[in-house]
C-alpha cells in the first residue's frame, strides 16, 4: 500500500521546571518532557490507523504534530511525498497543504467558537482557504451540513444551542469542508453519550468511504479500534510499543503492555470475565528519561536485566506486525 503519511524519528519535547534567575546563574537547565520520542508511523491511502494508549502516553501530542498544529522537536513528516516537518505550524495554517490535513478535536464544545453560528464554523475554512461568492458559500455549507446529516435549520444556532451530537457534526463538517486526504481524529467520541458515539462512528465510516480519506484515529476505546480501524499502533510513554493490523494485534499481542490493555476488554460471555492483567508499580518519568532503559520497566511483569540496559526497538513479528520488546517472539 502506498504511504500517504510517513513519519520517521519524530520527537516532541517540552521544557519543564524552568529555573529562575539564580538557578540559571548556577548553571541549572530546565528538564525536557519527552512527549513523543523517536516515533515511526505510516498510513496508507484510504487506511484507518488507530492510535491507542493510556492517558499521558503522548498520543494526542503525536496527533497534533502530525496535523501540524504544533512543531516537532526533530524527525520527518512526509505527506504525499513532501516533507512538511520543516514548515512552522504558524506558517502551515496558511500553507496549501493545510487543505489536505484536517483535524477533529476531542471536545466539540471547546473546539467551536462560541460567538459563531454553526454556519460560520463550517464556513470558516472555506473563507480562509477557498474563498467563493456568498451565494456559493451558502450552497457549500448546506451541502456539508447535509453530508453529516445536520438539519439546515440548525445552521443559524450557536454552539451552546446545540446538543453534543450536533456540535460533533458541525466539527466534522468543518474538518471535511476542504476535502482533506488525511483526517486526524483526537478521541472524537469520548465526550459524547454512548448512543451518540455509535451514530458518529457510523458517520465517520460513511464519510471515509464517500470521500476516500485516510484516518489517524486516536482513542482509548479498544472496541472502537476493532470496529473501525485497519491497523493499530500502541503507544507507551512517548514510544511505539506495538504496530500491526487489528487482527494481528488483537489475536497475537506481542508486547506485555498491549496484552494488559487487551485483557480489559469484556469477553461478552456471561460468567466468563476476561483474565485481567493488572499492572503494578509506577510509570517511569517522561522527564529526561534514560535513553538506555525500556519505558515499561518497573511495570512489566516479564522484565529482565537487559530491559534496564538496552532500549528495545520495534522488530518484526510477522509481515506488517512489529513490537518493541526483547522477549517478543516472531511468528
Amino acid at each position: 500500500m502506498t504511504a500517504l503519511l510517513d513519519v520517521a524519528g519524530l520527537c516532541r519535547r517540552f521544557p519543564v521546571g524552568i529555573p529562575g534567575p539564580i538557578d540559571r546563574l548556577r548553571g541549572r537547565k530546565p528538564g525536557l518532557l519527552h512527549a513523543v520520542d523517536g516515533v515511526d508511523l505510516r498510513i496508507g491511502e484510504g487506511e484507518v490507523l488507530g492510535l491507542v494508549g493510556e492517558s499521558g502516553c503522548g498520543k494526542s501530542t503525536l496527533a497534533r504534530v502530525v496535523a501540524r498544529l504544533i512543531d516537532p522537536s526533530e524527525g520527518s513528516i512526509r505527506f504525499a511525498g513532501q516533507d512538511i516537518a520543516a514548515i512552522p505550524a504558524r506558517s502551515f495554517a496558511r500553507h496549501e497543504m493545510r487543505r489536505a490535513i484536517q483535524m477533529v478535536f476531542q471536545d466539540p464544545t471547546e473546539s467551536l467558537n462560541p460567538r459563531w453560528t454553526a454556519f460560520d464554523c463550517i464556513a470558516d475554512p472555506i473563507r480562509r482557504m477557498d474563498p467563493v461568492p456568498a451565494a456559493r458559500l451558502g450552497e457549500r455549507v448546506r451541502e456539508l451540513a447535509d453530508l453529516v446529516s445536520l438539519p439546515e435549520a440548525l445552521l443559524g444556532r450557536f454552539p451552546h444551542q446545540l446538543s453534543g451530537g450536533q456540535k460533533a457534526r458541525v466539527g466534522i463538517a468543518r474538518a471535511v469542508a476542504l476535502r482533506p486526504r488525511l483526517l486526524v481524529l483526537d478521541e472524537p467520541t469520548s465526550a459524547l453519550d454512548v448512543s451518540v458515539q455509535v451514530v458518529v462512528l457510523k458517520l465517520l465510516a460513511d464519510l471515509k468511504q464517500r470521500l476516500g480519506m485516510s484516518y489517524l484515529f486516536v482513542t482509548h476505546d479498544l472496541e472502537v479500534v476493532r470496529l473501525v480501524c485497519d491497523r493499530v499502533a500502541v503507544m507507551y510513554l512517548g514510544r511505539m510499543a506495538e504496530v500491526g493490523t487489528v487482527e494481528q494485534v488483537f489475536a497475537r499481542p506481542s508486547h506485555p503492555y498491549t496484552r494488559a490493555l487487551l485483557s480489559s476488554i469484556p469477553t461478552g460471555v456471561p460468567g466468563h470475565p476476561p483474565a485481567r492483567i493488572l499492572l503494578t508499580g509506577d510509570p517511569r518519568s517522561p522527564v529526561d528519561p534514560d535513553p538506555h532503559v525500556c519505558r515499561f520497566l518497573g511495570r512489566c511483569p516479564q522484565s529482565t536485566e537487559r530491559c534496564g540496559a538496552e532500549m528495545p526497538q520495534l522488530r518484526r513479528m510477522a509481515e506488517g506486525h512489529a513490537a518493541a520488546c526483547h522477549l517478543a517472539e516472531a511468528a
